[in-house]
């Protein structure tokens, strides 16, 4: 008996052409492009017919390299038609982009990660399982269908029981296109939930000027907002995690009431206290706050807000805790979270005067967890009756554990959905709330 051997399709290795100008910096520049997409797989084409795309290295040292290097991109541009620029000439993308609107991007000199992710948005490159040892959105610890995307490291702000400036250094944004390309592979992986992280995230791209780099084919911006909404169109929910409340974070409500990212904010507040906020060195304006969280729900009436604070900071008062106590059940905060001050080893706080004896802070904890409770169950009384989407993250012999957007992963609460236990995690299904307590709720299919 003969056996018909089963045809293997072999996929289309991808094909890039190089035009390298101008001095031999340049070309450096070019061998390291070109070393990178070799290593993942990238062949390099030797003429403009055979490549998937080229990618042009400029000159713009001289008025005429100026005019060679735009002949050079016209040349790729009619030959071709699929091109990035790069280079010292990419400092002009205007003028090049009048003379060649069709360039799929322009990066300047030195910009190799944006190069490659420029290619990689004209031809992704090859992945093989059998061969590779990492898959292509990396290697996570997180369950498939959510991940952390962390956005920057560091933190400019100094505040007095904190050390992590001093771990981690300021704030360092990471490129848009580089975020969005980590989030794209995510989300093509399986992912269904984004889950944004940095020190300080609301203030994601202050430190590199708000660096436009190219994504799609069009510049985007280093900005909170873009980035929200960039995220947004990817398809999968989207959470934003230690957002500091600038200004600015008022302009993502408006993303939240459309649903193209979670009506859901994780903002450290710390505390309410004016004094002890001023103690903290974090801004004490907790009237304009709570004013500012009032005006966010009457964008997004579904907007959930999660927190954590500090009790028993050096010389907290119990007028200071009680004033925290009443501002907590006056902003409604869905989620908190609450510690016992400790004199971390190098924090500024721990010279303050007024510390706050050990029996005093437990005592303070318990108070505080108590009208915390009593405000979340309120919330979550709220929803009994309502049909919300729920995202499954796991099956046990009872049903399917899920969460609501107000709920992120090991932190927040769940939604339970006893007898459900055909559905898989990652599943995404409409559940009609039946009861809640002070942290979960129930439900069934609707």
């Amino acid at each position: 008996m003969s056996v018909k051997p089963t045809s293997v399709r072999t996929p289309k290795v991808p094909k890039v052409g190089f035009v390298s100008l101008g001095c031999p910096k340049a070309l450096v520049d070019s061998e390291r492009i070109i070393t990178r997409l070799r290593s993942e797989g990238y062949q390099i084409a030797p003429d403009y017919e055979g490549a998937d795309v080229v990618v042009v290295n400029t000159c713009g040292f001289l008025d005429s390299a100026k005019a060679e290097s735009l002949d050079a991109i016209g040349e790729a541009m009619a030959k071709n038609g699929r091109v990035i620029v790069t280079g010292c000439m990419g400092v002009e993308e205007g003028r090049i982009r009048a003379e060649h609107p069709g360039v799929l991007a322009v990066t300047g000199p030195h910009q190799y990660e944006q190069v490659v992710t420029a290619v990689h948005d004209a031809v992704p490159p090859l992945h093989d399982p059998f061969v590779d040892l990492v898959p292509p959105e990396g290697l996570h610890l997180t369950p498939r269908h959510y991940a952390y995307l962390k956005i920057s490291e560091g933190c400019n702000n100094r505040c007095s029981f904190c050390i992590i400036p001093s771990l981690r250094g300021d704030l360092a944004s990471r490129p848009a296109n580089h975020v969005m390309t980590e989030a794209e592979r995510l989300v093509k992986a399986g992912v269904k939930e984004l889950l944004v992280i940095s020190q300080d995230t609301s203030a994601y791209g202050l430190d590199i000027k708000y660096a436009e780099s190219p994504w799609k084919g069009q510049p985007l911006k280093a900005r909170f907002l873009d980035l929200c909404s960039a995220l947004g169109d990817l398809g999968a929910w989207v959470r934003l995690h230690y957002v500091y409340p600038y200004p600015h974070v008022d302009d993502v409500i408006p993303l939240m009431a459309d649903g193209k990212i979670l009506p859901y904010l994780d903002i450290p507040f710390q505390h309410a206290s004016p004094a002890v906020l001023k103690a903290m060195r974090r801004p004490a304006h907790q009237e304009k706050t709570a004013a500012r969280i009032a005006a966010w729900r009457n964008v997004c009436p579904d907007l959930a807000i999660r927190s954590t604070f500090i009790v028993g900071f050096p010389g907290e008062t119990e007028d200071d805790f009680q004033f925290l106590l009443q501002w907590l059940k006056e902003a409604r905060i869905n989620r908190a979270g609450c510690f016992k001050y400790e004199p971390v080893a190098g924090a500024v706080a721990n010279d303050l005067p007024g510390a706050v004896p050990e029996e005093v802070k437990e005592e303070r904890w318990h108070r505080f967890m108590a009208a915390q409770q009593e405000v979340s169950a309120a919330l979550l009384a709220e929803k009994v009756g309502r049909t919300i989407p729920v995202l499954i993250d796991e099956i046990d012999d009872e049903g399917a554990i899920g969460r609501s957007q107000s709920d992120a992963p090991e932190i927040d609460g769940a939604v339970y959905l006893d007898g459900e236990t055909d559905l898989a995690p990652g599943d995404i299904v409409q559940a009609r709330i039946t009861a809640s307590d002070d942290t979960d709720l129930e439900g069934e299919l609707a």
